[in-house]
């Protein structure tokens, strides 16, 4: 009722209207507007029980009806997984498209995202530089303390278990992989986990964590298990960096050693082996050799018992030829009474063993052939002989040269 309306204060006396009358006549209009039929007189008292409230009541209870049918309506992304529960029970979960259940509070229904990849860190926050010690601080076999920052991604296998098991699964996650990590880290040696053998940490643990979580049903898969820093205790770092280089010294030595034995022993087992072949050439040389000897002297002992003069001889002369051709020597004819000299064969025979170069050897060879008679220089004419000879002889050496 507006204050302006003329009817304002003309009922029982100049005081307000009674309200049962506002109240009928609020349904008459209403009636009205819903396509009602429209009362003749006056309300009576209790006009809210007349045939207009009765037929407003049920098309606000029918709009009413509608929309709380409705509400159960929902959507179920690709990806996601839907959760129906019934007075707190489950039902069942739905696959992604729209879907519909008993409205609150019959039937609830909750969407999980079971395919993104969610991430706990352990030992720091957002940053390995914010670290937590309460978390990362770990004894290790040998009563060293370390300090590890990893982080943990896991997804969702079974919604129902996530849902009704947990009722915190980022701190359960978290607590497990600690759990894991100390005591993977508290069965390993301080260089291990800090060098060698932090990725087969990280597999370990990743094992650990998931058989922990299976056996508490939380529906939740370890995908990765990703080591972010692992160093030993700020205070005792600048130690610990002193240890470390004086091991890389000992690894360098170490290997330097091993490249140089590298070297040396392939060289000195080939030298052995080329002196053992050497000695066993040498030992097959001499063994022909001497063979070959006790032939030949066996074939000459024959041949000297049947013609032991001339066998004597050939052998001497064999010895002196032998012992001759490789000293200096100059035959000087003494029978004669005079200092008659020969030519210096010797040189000759030493150029033509040595042999003259293969472009100039056919025609050096018919100069330094030995004559067949030796040239006999006269006494009287000794001095100038020997200066004719001496640079005819040097003439010959430049032409063989």
């Amino acid at each position: 009722m507006a204050l302006n309306d003329p009817q304002w204060g003309k009922r029982r006396g100049d005081g307000p209207p009674d309200l049962d009358e506002i109240w009928g006549r609020f349904n008459k209009k209403l009636s009205g507007l819903l396509g009602g039929k429209r009362g003749t007189g006056a309300p009576q008292d209790g006009g809210g029980s007349g045939p207009g409230f009765s037929g407003g009541a049920g098309l606000l209870a029918g709009l009413v009806a509608l929309v709380w049918v409705a509400s159960g309506f929902y959507i179920v992304d690709a990806g996601q997984k839907g959760v129906v529960t019934r007075f707190g029970r489950f039902v069942e979960a739905t696959d992604p498209g729209p879907r519909w259940h008993l409205p609150y509070p019959v039937e609830a229904a909750e969407v999980v995202n079971v395919s993104g990849v969610r991430t706990v860190e352990v030992g720091y926050r957002n940053d390995v530089r914010s670290k937590v010690p309460k978390e990362s601080l770990m004894l290790t076999d040998d009563e060293n303390i370390v300090d590890l920052q990893f982080a943990v991604q896991y997804v969702l296998k079974d919604p129902m278990e996530y849902l009704f098991n947990n009722r915190s699964p980022d701190d359960a996650v978290r607590q497990t992989a600690e759990a894991a990590i100390r005591e993977i880290v508290g069965k390993s040696k301080m260089d291990f986990v800090l060098y060698e053998g932090r990725e087969q940490i990280a597999i370990d643990a990743r094992k650990l964590m998931q058989e922990i979580l299976d056996r508490y049903k939380t529906g939740i898969s370890i995908s990765q298990v990703t080591m972010q820093n692992a160093q030993p205790p700020e205070q005792v770092q600048a130690a610990f960096a002193d240890a470390v280089k004086a091991n890389q010294d000992r690894e360098r030595q170490k290997n330097e050693g091993e490249a140089y034995a590298n070297d040396v022993v392939p060289k000195a087992r080939g030298t052995a082996a080329r002196l053992m072949q050497e000695a066993e050439g040498y030992r097959q040389r001499i063994i022909a050799t001497s063979e070959g000897e006790a032939s030949r002297f066996s074939e000459v002992l024959v041949e000297y018992k049947k013609a032991p003069g001339v066998t004597r001889d050939r052998l001497y002369i064999d010895a002196m030829q032998q012992v001759l051709s490789s000293s200096s020597k100059v035959i000087v004819d003494q029978k004669a009474g005079s200092n008659m000299l020969f030519l210096p064969l010797d040189k000759i025979l030493q150029m033509s063993a040595n042999g003259p170069p293969p472009e100039v050897a056919g025609k050096v060879a018919p100069a330094i052939e030995p004559p067949a008679a030796p040239v006999v220089v006269p006494p009287a004419s000794a001095e100038a002989g020997g200066t004719r000879s001496r640079d005819a002889f040097r003439s010959r050496e430049r032409e063989v040269r």
